[in-house]
């Protein structure tokens, strides 16, 4: 009886998870049909409560790495970064947005280029095309991280400077203290395993879209099911592998394998592609973020139909919180030993950067091509997202060899991305321990994988990834809960007890 209660978590967990995915294999229709209300309730709904929330996440972010704390680290006074900032960067994004960054960082501009926000711009125009990247990077851009942020520092408070379990629930230890442990703490961390199941298997299943729709693309590979399924069992192979062997070892070197790709292959579209266009562009689209961040934090739609607000900012606000337990979680395990400056330099904004360049690079390169050139794509584009960039560097010099880099990228950063989710729900279901057996790491990737194989077959991905972003709402109001157990843990300890020297270990 004791062995059941003390994995209560994981056996609860599992089974919600399976009636889930059994509901979304067998009637796949009737999911897709009832989330998509349940979706679009709690998007246009809530709207309004995800842009407040975020702009809190950013406001209370900012006052931890530059006000009276920014000196306090993540880890005992004389802890050290596990990693080299150059690795720790590479997870980041392995973690965090990378696949994601490689898929819409030429889809999402060329969408708004073809569809711009509903405030009287043409679509077509140089308007169109300004917003277009604009948007791309305020999507992408310091809100999503300081999401992951905030979830990661309340857990790296708990694990590594009060050394509870790595679980969400101890996040909460200031508020509600020895109660983590009991029900109102398994609750919450059911609430994130699932979340995190269902994230990573709807976005294992979209990746392997992705990849089948590339291959069909580049080299005229039939894009069936067999194709996907093959896909999902290579793929599995290579990240439970990958998970066995650790972080400091699979998914370290992944990471910066995969930023060189990526490094490399942004500078040979800046090189190959409208280079003078990309480079002014960068800098208007730079000032045009930070001159207009507060109006673009705070934008709704009250008097006008919200529907494109509602289908691309609030999505993604929904969608980036219900990411957070995974993300937050991994980026924590990260980033033991640096400083809260260092925190949030490193994980708000020089991805930001980052994202500014990949958007501008990408993102511009196809609207430079449609408008000076006169190839026509950003209508294919907006239907098929998934064509978007290898659309784009087939009309660049070299544009086969750039599109197998891009693939090869693609790929990777799927690969890591699952790495780093079967890690984390090993970590949620061993007790918080960091480091969970083999055993249920390679169960949990085989969970997953079957999970995405079964949908993808049934055509049941959009339900279960309506699922996966409902959990947004409860979760949201966890994390705010969140930041007021991060302050009283703050306060408790004092600043000037823990000060340390200013000198940063980069």
């Amino acid at each position: 009886m004791n062995k059941i209660f003390k994995n209560i978590v994981l056996i609860i967990s599992v089974i919600i998870v399976i009636l889930i995915s059994g509901w979304g294999f067998l009637f796949p229709s009737h999911m897709e049909n009832t989330m998509t209300y349940i979706l679009s309730f709690a998007i246009d709904g809530f709207g309004w409560f995800y842009v407040l929330s975020t702009a809190v996440f950013i406001s209370f972010c900012l006052y931890l790495g530059f006000g009276p704390y920014k000196h306090m680290k993540l880890g005992k006074v004389n802890d050290k970064p596990e990693y080299s900032f150059f690795s720790w960067i590479g997870m980041l994004f392995a973690a965090g947005m990378g696949v994601g960054l490689v898929f819409w960082g030429v889809a999402e501009p060329m969408s708004h280029y073809h569809s711009p926000p509903p405030h009287g711009i043409t679509p077509h125009s140089q308007e169109a095309a300004e917003v277009g990247i604009l948007y791309g990077v305020f999507h992408w851009g310091i809100h999503p991280w300081a999401v992951y942020a905030i979830v990661a520092l309340g857990l790296a408070f708990a694990k590594f400077r009060k050394e509870l379990p790595g679980l969400i629930s101890s996040a909460f230890y200031p508020i509600i203290g020895e109660r983590i442990h009991g029900p109102i703490g398994k609750s919450i961390d059911i609430v994130a395993i699932i979340g995190t199941t269902i994230g990573i298997a709807t976005s294992f299943g979209l990746s392997t879209l992705q990849i089948s729709g590339g291959l069909n693309e580049l080299i005229g590979i039939e894009n069936s099911i067999f194709l996907q399924l093959s896909i999902v069992s290579v793929i599995t192979v290579v990240f439970i592998v990958s998970v066995v062997t650790g972080i400091n070892r699979g998914m370290k070197y992944l990471s910066i394998t995969n930023l060189y790709i990526a490094c490399f292959l942004l500078l040979a579209v800046l090189f190959l592609g409208p280079t003078l266009f990309i480079l002014e562009h960068f800098t208007k689209t730079l000032g045009s973020y930070i001159s207009g961040f507060i109006a673009l934090t705070y934008s709704t739609t009250p008097y006008t139909d919200n529907e494109w607000i509602g289908n691309w900012t609030f999505f993604y606000w929904a969608w980036v919180i219900s990411w957070s337990p995974f993300v937050g979680t991994f980026i924590a395990r990260i980033s033991r030993g640096r400083s809260l400056q260092q925190f949030i330099i490193g994980v708000l904004f020089i991805p930001t950067i980052v994202t500014v360049f990949w958007f501008v690079t990408f993102g511009g390169s196809g609207i430079f091509l449609e408008m000076n050139e006169d190839i026509s794509m950003s209508e294919q584009i907006y239907s098929s997202p998934e064509t978007g960039l290898f659309l784009v560097l087939s009309e660049l010099p070299f544009g086969l060899i750039l599109s197998l880099i891009a693939l090869v990228l693609i790929t990777i950063f799927f690969i890591t991305s699952a790495n780093s989710a079967t890690y984390v729900l090993g970590v949620f279901t061993s007790q918080g321990n960091l480091s969970p057996k083999n055993v249920l790491l390679i169960s949990w990737g085989i969970l997953i994988s079957a999970i995405a194989s079964a949908l993808i077959v049934s055509g049941g991905l959009d339900g279960l990834q309506a699922i996966a972003i409902t959990t947004a709402v409860p979760f949201t109001l966890l994390m705010l809960f969140m930041i007021v157990a991060i302050y009283k843990s703050l306060r408790k300890e004092g600043i000037e007890k823990h000060r340390i020297k200013r000198k940063e270990d980069w």
